[in-house]
């Protein structure tokens, strides 16, 4: 008679975990609960391990952030191949927000991290050759890029502060009514331009507000591709 050991058919067996599954288990987690309460702990849990276990695969929190940026990086969709470098330009950051606004505190992960990963290195290489493609010179397009950056992480990250803001409000048209009666009850004899634009200073258009700024950024690069 063979003897067969008892193997419970409850039991399954658990699939190797890598930091591919990693990434994408923190920043699953992200999206539930929000960057500010993502810990290597709370990370373990969602993963079923102990913490000690997830440290086999990211050293700390800083290189779990730089892989959670470049696994945000790769849902930001290329600029098309053809067209006007200002048009080119202009789809890039309209991508770029796009992809940012897919996840909360996006902005906020990319503006807190190095930017490396072979993800997002692709994509400041893509906006670092429009640039040069465009005429602009070393210096310049480095420049340009540096401050698409800086436009597009905080424009990003002001509209989840906005989000927030409306959810404690009760409604985004709640908010910016507010917003509207506090800059038409002050004195117009000390504030006179602040009352006159109180209507166009509560406008809640994000939308045309972020297209007025990378109209106005690419208009701003003109002149040096002239010179160029």
């Amino acid at each position: 008679m063979v003897f067969v050991p008892y193997r419970d058919p409850r039991a399954t067996r658990r699939a190797p975990l890598d930091r591919a599954q990693v990434v994408r288990a923190a920043l699953a987690l992200v999206d539930e609960v929000g960057l500010d309460e993502l810990t290597m702990r709370r990370l373990a849990e969602r993963l079923g391990i102990q913490a000690a276990s997830l440290y086999k695969h990211v050293k700390d929190k800083d290189e779990l952030l730089v892989l959670l940026a470049d696994e945000i990086s790769a849902g930001i969709a290329d600029p098309p191949s053809s067209g006007t470098w200002q048009s080119r330009l202009a789809a890039l950051a309209r991508n770029a927000r796009r992809g940012l606004r897919a996840h909360r505190d996006g902005a906020r992960v990319l503006a807190a991290t190095a930017p490396f990963g072979p993800r997002r290195l692709a994509r400041i290489e893509t906006v670092l050759a429009l640039l040069r493609g465009a005429g602009l010179s070393r210096r310049d397009a480095v420049h340009a890029a540096h401050h698409l950056n800086k436009f597009l992480t905080e424009f990003v990250a002001d509209e989840d502060r906005y989000a927030s803001a409306a959810a404690a409000a009760g409604s985004r048209r709640k908010m910016f009514a507010e917003v509207r009666a506090l800059f038409r009850s002050l004195p117009p004899e000390r504030y006179p331009v602040l009352v006159e634009l109180a209507d166009d200073l509560a406008e809640d258009d994000p939308d045309d507000l972020f297209e007025f700024g990378i109209a106005a950024w690419i208009r701003a690069l003109e002149p040096l591709a002239r010179r160029r």
